[in-house]
């Protein structure tokens, strides 16, 4: 696990996983299956409830998340086939949400990862590949700098940082 040194606070609202969203996903995810927590044998899975990497021991899941859907309900819109779902890990009971750390999580040196741009209908706006760099303090600035790009659109409503490898949301973006 790579640690960041004095990383920038991010200019837009990084949010985790909703506390009412993990509630259900504790129970059933969203294809329906059962949470089945498990101890985590080597630490290092993005928790998408808090923001950081689990240690090793702690009571995890890997649960189906469709973020994009849940959003939608929220605004009253229907994103259509774009309300995709997908794998993501949580802290198998509750664990307080993010500690406020400045910056982006999981942003660290050599990274991949995607931008998605989406609209107030929940439509795909277009995105954005991104190698956040070699060092730490260039991976929030790229990151960043992306965000920023992605909300000078007007139409842009909302954007999703997912990772690039596996394609796995890993956090969503709004307007402070």
């Amino acid at each position: 696990m790579t640690t960041r040194s004095a990383p920038r606070p991010a200019l837009h609202a990084v949010r985790p996983v909703a506390p009412a969203a993990l509630a259900g996903l504790r129970v059933r995810d969203d294809a329906g299956r059962p949470c089945l927590p498990y101890e985590d044998p080597e630490g290092g899975a993005p928790l998408r409830c808090c923001l950081r990497r689990s240690s090793p021991g702690e009571r995890i899941a890997l649960v189906s998340y469709a973020p994009l859907r849940r959003w939608a309900a929220e605004t009253g819109v229907d994103p259509g086939a774009y309300g995709e779902q997908g794998p993501v890990f949580i802290h198998a009971a509750d664990c307080g949400g993010p500690a406020g750390a400045p910056g982006y999580p999981f942003a660290h040196p050599g990274a991949l990862r995607t931008v998605r741009r989406y609209d107030a209908g929940g439509r795909i706006l277009g995105g954005r590949a991104l190698s956040l760099g070699e060092a730490a303090q260039d991976a929030d600035a790229v990151l960043e700098e992306a965000v920023a790009e992605a909300f000078a659109d007007p139409e842009v409503a909302l954007v999703h940082v997912r990772a690039t490898e596996f394609g796995c949301f890993l956090f969503e973006v709004r307007r402070p």
